[in-house]
Protein backbone atom coordinates (compact mmCIF):
# COMPACT_ATOMS: atom_id res chain seq x y z
CA UNK A 1 0.00 0.00 0.00
CA UNK A 2 2.81 2.77 0.94
CA UNK A 3 4.61 1.68 -2.30
CA UNK A 4 1.26 2.08 -4.73
CA UNK A 5 1.20 5.61 -2.62
CA UNK A 6 4.44 6.68 -3.11
CA UNK A 7 3.98 5.87 -6.65
CA UNK A 8 0.74 7.28 -7.24
CA UNK A 9 2.13 10.77 -5.77
CA UNK A 10 5.69 9.97 -7.55
CA UNK A 11 3.29 10.53 -11.06
CA UNK A 12 1.52 13.67 -9.42
CA UNK A 13 4.49 15.29 -8.98
CA UNK A 14 5.47 14.00 -12.88
CA UNK A 15 3.19 15.52 -14.24
CA UNK A 16 3.17 18.43 -12.44
CA UNK A 17 6.57 19.32 -13.59
CA UNK A 18 5.41 19.92 -17.15
CA UNK A 19 2.93 22.71 -16.37
CA UNK A 20 4.06 26.16 -14.71
CA UNK A 21 0.71 27.99 -13.94
CA UNK A 22 -1.56 27.88 -17.14
CA UNK A 23 1.79 27.01 -19.22
CA UNK A 24 1.55 23.43 -20.63
CA UNK A 25 3.90 21.52 -22.34
CA UNK A 26 3.29 18.57 -24.63
CA UNK A 27 6.15 16.32 -23.25
CA UNK A 28 8.72 16.87 -20.30
CA UNK A 29 10.87 14.28 -21.37
CA UNK A 30 12.42 13.06 -24.41
CA UNK A 31 14.55 10.07 -25.76
CA UNK A 32 16.61 9.80 -28.49
CA UNK A 33 17.33 6.05 -28.24
CA UNK A 34 20.75 5.87 -29.58
CA UNK A 35 23.00 8.40 -31.66
CA UNK A 36 26.62 8.58 -32.95
CA UNK A 37 29.13 10.69 -30.85
CA UNK A 38 30.17 13.95 -32.70
CA UNK A 39 26.39 14.15 -34.15
CA UNK A 40 24.76 17.23 -31.87
CA UNK A 41 21.07 16.23 -32.02
CA UNK A 42 18.29 18.60 -31.25
CA UNK A 43 14.27 18.15 -29.92
CA UNK A 44 12.05 21.08 -30.01
CA UNK A 45 9.63 21.20 -27.08
CA UNK A 46 6.29 22.77 -27.89
CA UNK A 47 4.38 24.71 -24.77
CA UNK A 48 0.62 26.24 -25.21
CA UNK A 49 0.21 29.31 -22.88
CA UNK A 50 -3.26 29.05 -21.18
CA UNK A 51 -3.42 31.85 -19.43
CA UNK A 52 -5.16 35.43 -19.50
CA UNK A 53 -1.51 37.13 -19.60
CA UNK A 54 1.35 36.77 -21.66
CA UNK A 55 4.23 34.19 -21.12
CA UNK A 56 7.52 35.48 -20.60
CA UNK A 57 10.64 32.94 -20.38
CA UNK A 58 12.87 34.76 -18.12
CA UNK A 59 15.60 32.15 -18.73
CA UNK A 60 16.43 28.55 -20.01
CA UNK A 61 19.53 26.73 -18.46
CA UNK A 62 21.00 23.68 -19.06
CA UNK A 63 22.93 21.46 -16.53
CA UNK A 64 25.58 21.58 -18.34
CA UNK A 65 27.49 23.26 -21.31
CA UNK A 66 27.16 19.79 -23.37
CA UNK A 67 23.36 21.02 -23.74
CA UNK A 68 21.99 23.99 -25.09
CA UNK A 69 18.78 25.01 -25.53
CA UNK A 70 17.20 28.03 -27.40
CA UNK A 71 13.83 30.12 -27.20
CA UNK A 72 12.44 33.02 -28.33
CA UNK A 73 12.61 36.33 -25.98
CA UNK A 74 8.99 37.36 -27.40
CA UNK A 75 5.86 36.94 -24.83
CA UNK A 76 3.47 34.46 -25.96
CA UNK A 77 0.38 35.21 -26.34
CA UNK A 78 -2.65 33.65 -24.69
CA UNK A 79 -3.66 30.41 -26.68
CA UNK A 80 -0.72 30.63 -28.56
CA UNK A 81 2.13 28.42 -29.04
CA UNK A 82 5.74 28.24 -29.07
CA UNK A 83 9.02 26.16 -28.51
CA UNK A 84 12.11 25.63 -26.75
CA UNK A 85 14.56 23.80 -28.60
CA UNK A 86 17.50 21.53 -26.98
CA UNK A 87 20.72 20.87 -28.53
CA UNK A 88 22.76 17.93 -27.24
CA UNK A 89 26.65 17.91 -28.20
CA UNK A 90 27.24 13.98 -28.24
CA UNK A 91 30.75 14.15 -27.74
CA UNK A 92 31.33 11.89 -24.99
CA UNK A 93 30.35 8.11 -25.36
CA UNK A 94 28.06 6.39 -22.80
CA UNK A 95 24.54 7.13 -21.66
CA UNK A 96 23.28 10.78 -20.92
CA UNK A 97 20.34 12.16 -19.07
CA UNK A 98 20.58 15.81 -19.34
CA UNK A 99 17.89 18.35 -17.91
CA UNK A 100 16.81 22.24 -18.54
CA UNK A 101 15.49 24.18 -16.59
CA UNK A 102 12.62 26.86 -17.79
CA UNK A 103 11.40 29.70 -15.65
CA UNK A 104 8.77 31.89 -16.41
CA UNK A 105 7.70 35.78 -15.49
CA UNK A 106 5.08 35.55 -12.31
CA UNK A 107 5.77 32.11 -12.16
CA UNK A 108 7.46 30.78 -8.99
CA UNK A 109 7.82 27.00 -9.85
CA UNK A 110 10.78 26.09 -12.90
CA UNK A 111 9.71 23.75 -15.65
CA UNK A 112 12.16 20.95 -15.82
CA UNK A 113 12.54 18.95 -19.46
CA UNK A 114 14.75 15.76 -19.70
CA UNK A 115 16.74 14.83 -22.81
CA UNK A 116 17.97 10.90 -22.70
CA UNK A 117 19.71 8.83 -24.57
CA UNK A 118 23.30 6.70 -25.92
CA UNK A 119 25.99 7.95 -27.57
CA UNK A 120 27.88 5.26 -29.37
CA UNK A 121 30.95 5.07 -31.61
CA UNK A 122 30.41 6.23 -35.09
CA UNK A 123 30.40 4.37 -37.76
CA UNK A 124 33.55 4.31 -39.93
CA UNK A 125 34.18 3.76 -42.94
CA UNK A 126 36.51 1.54 -44.20
CA UNK A 127 39.10 2.36 -47.02
CA UNK A 128 39.40 -0.06 -49.88
CA UNK A 129 43.14 -0.79 -50.37
CA UNK A 130 44.77 -0.64 -53.68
Amino acid sequence: MKKFLFLTVLGLVASFGVMAQDIKFSEGAFKFGKIEQNKPVTHVFTFTNNGAKPAVIEFATAECGCTTPEYSKEPVLKGKNSTIKVTYNAAALGTFSKRVTIKFAGVNDPVILTIEGEVVAAKTTAKASK
